[in-house]
């Protein structure tokens, strides 16, 4: 099952949390997944200039108010001298929410080993015509080397500008996707290349999170036993 399903989404509620945190009736849920989906394309297209390189956006929904909260590898590019472009950013976001919005900015301490940054990168590099084997093979070295457990990537597409579209992966340590505990993070991401689109997939295992699956059980135990 580790190879046909979604490495993040099969961890959901064992070790790894969604990233909308809200309840909804079911003729509510339609609409405020739509403005979740509207936040984040916001969100992305106004932050993600001058390579500030967004890993995640969280929201978090209550009765009257919300929270979004963005991590990334840049904060102070995102705040700005005195937090004017937070300031323009939260304006739109309570428009789209309708509700009181209150933006937090967390900073990635590795982003060297966050999947998603790794796979812009790589797609930047591609764009600009960077040797692919490369590209891949210092992606993965810097990963390890920043404390990553194991790094797998993944290409598709015309590489190197063939004819005929082809894979190439590369992989240096432990990647367990059987593994529920295992704290794997992946992404996927599109290089637009002047030889058409090539396709980027990332795997990253940062070792296993034994306590979060025992306090669960911990939890599940006491409800029961109540």
């Amino acid at each position: 099952m580790g190879k046909k399903v979604h490495p993040i989404g099969m961890r959901l509620g064992v070790i790894k949390n969604h990233l909308s945190t809200w309840y909804a009736e079911q003729k509510q849920f339609s609409s405020l997944l739509k403005k979740d989906i509207e936040i984040r394309n916001l969100i992305e297209s106004r932050l993600n200039y001058a390579n500030i390189n967004i890993s995640r956006i969280c929201i978090e929904r209550t009765a009257n108010n919300a929270s979004v909260i963005v991590y990334t590898a840049r904060p102070g590019r995102i705040v700005g001298s005195k937090g004017d472009e937070v300031d323009k950013l939260r304006d739109e976001v309570n428009k789209i929410m309708g509700v009181k919005v209150q933006i937090d900015i967390e900073e990635i301490k590795t982003p060297e080993i966050d999947a998603k940054i790794i796979a812009q990168k790589i797609a930047l590099q591609l764009e600009k015509r960077v040797m692919f084997r490369r590209v891949m093979k210092r992606a993965v070295q810097l990963a390890i080397r920043f404390g990553a457990k194991g790094v797998k990537i993944k290409l598709s597409g015309r590489l190197g500008g063939s004819e005929i579209a082809r894979k190439a992966w590369y992989k240096e340590g432990r990647v367990p996707l059987h593994t529920l505990r295992a704290n794997i993070d992946f992404y996927k991401e599109e290089a637009f290349t002047s030889y058409g689109v090539i396709g980027i997939k990332v795997w990253v295992f940062k070792g296993e999170r034994i306590g979060v699956v025992e306090e669960a059980k911990q939890l599940d135990y006491k409800k029961n036993k109540v």
